[in-house]
């Protein structure tokens, strides 16, 4: 039940969908479109505190090309790269005006992560104001 929306780079939603109980699901974009696919937890699921987001920027869309995405569950470090990338899926949902419900886990999952540098650590700091304001 992970949430995998689909964006133009213009950030619109070009569609959604959920995984299976297997994490498996499918969309189908034209070939050859630009887009950003985003992997994220749906506020109202019972677990969806329990994993961080995770986004795949600038793909070209294809026929031969799945994409797999693993995420990282919250309060784990699996290196700078992963923390960024859960950053990156904070990013998106900032961008497209998640509602307060999202805020409510977000907040929650965004304060487990380590940031290795002062400018990572700055954005985390930023992203967790942003979804602690009140809608």
């Amino acid at each position: 039940m992970i949430k995998v929306s689909v964006h133009r780079s213009d950030l619109t939603e070009i569609e959604h969908v959920f995984t299976n109980e297997e994490g498996l699901y499918s969309v189908a974009i034209a070939a050859g479109e630009t887009i950003t696919v985003r992997f994220d937890t749906h506020p109202s699921l019972t677990n969806a505190e329990d994993w961080q987001p995770s986004v795949l920027a600038n793909v070209v869309t294809s026929d031969s090309e799945p994409l797999d995405r693993s995420l990282l569950p919250t309060g784990q470090d699996f290196g700078a790269a992963s923390s960024m990338d859960a950053l990156n899926g904070y990013v998106i949902a900032a961008a497209v005006g998640e509602s307060a419900q999202y805020a409510a886990t977000a907040v929650k999952r965004l304060a487990m992560l380590k940031q290795p540098s002062p400018v990572l650590q700055g954005l985390q700091q930023r992203l967790l104001d942003h979804f602690s304001e009140p809608a």
